[in-house]
């Protein structure tokens, strides 16, 4: 995979037409652009429309956490909307992830169209473990709890997913090479941490098994965003 093939921007703006500008603006040398949920809340499935008419894929991630019918619906949505992959909540448990992936599957083969990359996010980055002992009661520690998430969704079918690159060795040594791992919280050795806690350079990330990066503020707040993804290109390069 070449390096920009493994950079996905995260288009975290609040408006359709600065999303469409900087859509323009990487036209030439980004691949794969995220939709969360500011983006999506205010300019709807359109601005899925508009990354696709420009020959880009989309990560849609809207983090899916409900009962497993609903989630499956909306996985179904998602993959009829065309998105390169989307993502849902580990914790929602297995049968949830399950049916959501068996349900997509489902209708891709039925409809003829592509099946979308199906991933669980286990732990946010901006979570600490702090924060999962005195505010959710785990016991265990984070370490624990994201390689017990992540063999859920092994065990569920999904394609892999989003975790910190603090764990990504972690991961593929239990759930295997071909289990992929997005990871978001990457900073690039120029920029500032903002409020991710596990951050990592894009270079270290890649070493220890991310095979995606997910990148926004390093490189929306440039002064020239092409030039932003050049750099981090080359940090990239060479892993």
């Amino acid at each position: 995979m070449a390096d920009r093939e493994r950079l996905i921007v995260a288009l975290d703006v609040a408006e359709t037409e600065e999303a469409i500008d900087i859509l323009d603006i990487l036209d030439s040398c980004v691949d794969i652009f995220k939709v969360g949920l500011e983006l999506f809340t205010v300019a709807g499935p359109s601005i899925l429309d508009e990354i696709h008419r420009r020959g880009k894929r989309v990560f849609l991630d809207l983090k899916f956490h409900d009962i497993p019918t609903t989630v499956a619906r909306a996985g179904v949505a998602a993959a009829r909307k065309g998105v390169f992959m989307f993502n849902v909540h580990a914790s929602g448990g297995i049968d949830m992830m399950r049916r959501c992936r068996d349900d997509v599957v489902t209708v891709c083969l039925k409809e003829n169209i592509p099946r979308p990359k199906i991933i669980a996010v286990t732990v946010l980055t901006s979570m600490t473990q702090e924060v999962l002992k005195g505010e959710l009661g785990l016991q265990h520690s984070l370490y624990t709890h994201v390689r017990h998430l992540a063999g859920m969704a092994l065990k569920a079918g999904l394609d892999g997913v989003v975790a910190s690159g603090h764990e990504a060795a972690m991961i593929k040594g239990h759930c295997g090479d071909r289990f992929l791992i997005v990871t978001p919280g990457i900073r690039p050795s120029w920029a500032d941490s903002d409020d991710q806690a596990r951050i990592m350079t894009p270079k270290k990330a890649l070493g220890a098994g991310a095979d995606y990066l997910v990148m926004g503020r390093a490189i929306l707040r440039h002064p020239d965003p092409v030039r932003a993804v050049e750099r981090i290109n080359q940090e990239m390069s060479g892993v």
